[in-house]
């Protein structure tokens, strides 16, 4: 049963600093409430837990423009961010998680500015068919997130230029490039603020979930020492861009869940060692995925063989990407 609102806001457009509070947050949450933060970040591209940061983003670009890259804890696709895009985040228990809920939040607030919005497809939200909130989640135990962006008065151009999506994506969405297929929300009322968009979420925050919640800067929280240490995790390069392997081969294919790539060590007709990125909602895909392949022959029977014992529900779709290495 949910007794508590908590709203918490941040000053800082660190991205590192805010996805270490975001974590502090994720990890304290009691039983009994549910958090909104309300989070910027300045001129930063932030990627999914399995994405290659390389493939998915013009990095020389956004660092010799004083940008920064940051990797989520949570699965999904890479996006842009600035000052002109507002991030929130809900944190809660199992029992009171509920996506259809918590998005009601965002679509309740964009009609307070008089936006008629709608979730679609399997993460995002639209305005006039354009998106402009994606949305990525995470489970641990019995805690849960769900985070994600509202663009406001991005720099689109910024957004066209960092942003590096493979061609398969745009054209299963039907967009020639990812700036397309993406709207501000003061395109469409032109007085939006993200300040005045941070009303109207908690606005609508109190008024679906019923209870006034109590509202807070993150400068209130107590655990400076956490968010240090996982401010330290999210700013090491290690952590970002990590490692790829010495690779025999690559496969990759576009599916209705997501996109995925799969880079293949092969020694005497064996997949030695297999790396996977995707942009999969499923965080823990792209691990499983790897240790279902390890020491596979590399057969057709065998890896489906391989992918079903691991009860890998996506095994149809995985096959048709080693199409043309088998």
């Amino acid at each position: 049963m949910i007794k508590n609102l908590r709203v918490y806001f941040a000053s800082s457009y660190n991205p590192y600093e805010n996805l270490a509070v975001e974590q502090v947050l994720f990890e304290n949450t009691s039983k009994d409430t549910v958090i909104m933060f309300l989070w910027q970040n300045k001129n930063t591209v932030v990627i999914g837990k399995n994405q290659n940061p390389w493939a998915e983003c013009n990095c020389a670009l956004l660092e010799k423009e004083g940008g920064k890259v940051a990797r989520r804890i949570s699965g999904g696709g890479a996006v842009f961010h600035d000052v002109g895009n507002l991030n929130f985040t809900f944190l809660c228990h199992e029992e009171n998680y509920n996506v259809e809920k918590q998005l009601s939040v965002i679509v309740s607030a964009c009609n307070k500015a008089g936006i008629e919005a709608s979730i679609s497809g399997r993460n995002d939200v639209l305005a006039l068919g354009r998106k402009f909130s994606g949305n990525a989640f995470y489970k641990k135990g019995e805690r849960c997130c769900h985070h994600g962006t509202i663009l406001i008065d991005a720099d689109m151009q910024k957004v066209g230029r960092y942003l590096t999506p493979a061609k398969e994506k745009l054209e299963a969405k039907g967009v020639k490039s990812v700036g397309a297929r993406v709207v501000n929300l003061n395109q469409l009322a032109p007085s939006l603020t993200v300040d005045v968009m941070k009303e109207n979420l908690i606005e609508a925050f109190e008024e679906i979930y019923g209870i006034k919640p109590d509202i807070k800067p993150v400068s209130t929280l107590q655990d400076k020492e956490a968010i240090n240490k996982y401010k330290e995790k999210y700013q090491d390069w290690n952590y970002i861009f990590g490692s790829t392997i010495p690779f025999s081969a690559k496969c990759s294919g576009q599916f209705p869940w997501g996109r995925v790539e799969i880079l293949i060590k092969i020694e005497q007709g064996k997949i030695a060692e297999a790396q996977v990125f995707t942009d999969a909602l499923d965080e823990t895909l792209a691990q499983r995925l790897e240790q279902g392949l390890k020491n596979c022959p590399l057969k057709k029977e065998a890896i489906q063989n391989a992918l079903e014992t691991f009860d890998f529900a996506y095994a149809p779709d995985v096959i048709k990407c080693f199409e043309d290495v088998l």
